[in-house]
């Protein structure tokens, strides 16, 4: 297959390290997709569930040798740590092989809009000011993810394609929704305020692109639950790719998760 090529990738959330983590999609992604830059915007690694309980199967590894392999041969990799891989923050301003850490960054598209790219867990109230409900808050989503495996797994036996449960209660829960609408306002504020014309980030799992008070608000998702990723073309045009679309492929999850990935083709819509 003739990759799709990118002028930049952004994507934030992959949590490698934990069982939900959709390693496999993003391998398959990762290898069809070409681009001048690749934003990693947070919580590429959880260490935080790490501290559980070690859980790091081979396709982990070759999403880290994917990445690297990109930024040696000529992809520009910029990470911006979240709260979940927070250790990283230590070393900001320093480069991890061809790997540049960052605090945040300024991105300027083909057409010349300045786009501000942060994770986002620094507008969380409840990973700012407290953490142990955070916590707490983060081991309830685990078990979410666990019932999401079961869940598809008998999806798949019955021909349906793969679908995300905690995606689905996020967006039916009255809080949960309220939470995502405060959190878009907050950072795209902090975005006005800074003078850009729009922002990326992640943190809330959320995929969109909207535009809030005047500034274009982002969101490139997840690859625990929905598998996406924010995309810009080379005209300078934005969009969201959305990698486990059942009108694409169905990729079936190995059940210890140590097997190779089997996607074949993609579409971004």
């Amino acid at each position: 297959m003739t990759p799709l090529r990118f002028r930049s990738i952004w994507i934030s959330d992959v949590h490698l390290g934990i069982r939900a983590c959709k390693a496999e999609f993003l391998l398959d992604f990762l290898s069809y997709t070409e681009s001048e830059y690749l934003y990693l915007v947070g919580d590429i690694i959880d260490l935080w569930n790490m501290k559980k309980g070690w859980h790091w199967p081979r396709l982990h590894n070759s999403v880290i040798r994917k990445i690297l392999g990109k930024a040696k041969n000529g992809t520009e990799v910029i990470y911006i740590p979240g709260n979940h891989d927070e250790l990283f923050r230590e070393y900001v301003e320093h480069a991890f092989g061809d790997v540049a850490i960052m605090a945040e960054a300024i991105h300027e598209t083909a057409d010349g809009r300045r786009l501000l790219v942060l994770h986002g867990d620094e507008f969380d109230g409840v990973v700012k000011y407290s953490r142990w409900i955070a916590v707490i808050g983060s081991r309830a989503y685990a078990f979410l993810l666990a019932m999401n495996r079961w869940v598809n797994f008998f999806r798949r036996k019955l021909g349906f394609p793969y679908w995300s449960l905690a995606a689905y209660l996020k967006n039916k829960v009255k809080n949960a929704v309220k939470f995502i609408s405060n959190f878009e306002q907050a950072v795209a504020y902090e975005a006005g305020r800074r003078g850009v014309d729009g922002l990326v980030c992640g943190h809330i799992h959320k995929a969109t692109m909207e535009e809030i008070n005047g500034v274009l608000y982002c969101n490139d998702g997840d690859w625990v639950e929905s598998c996406t990723a924010l995309v810009e073309h080379h005209d300078g045009s934005l969009a969201i790719i959305r990698w486990a679309d059942e009108s694409v492929f169905l990729l079936s999850e190995n059940e210890n998760e140590n097997c190779d990935y089997n996607g074949r083709v993609a579409s971004a819509t």
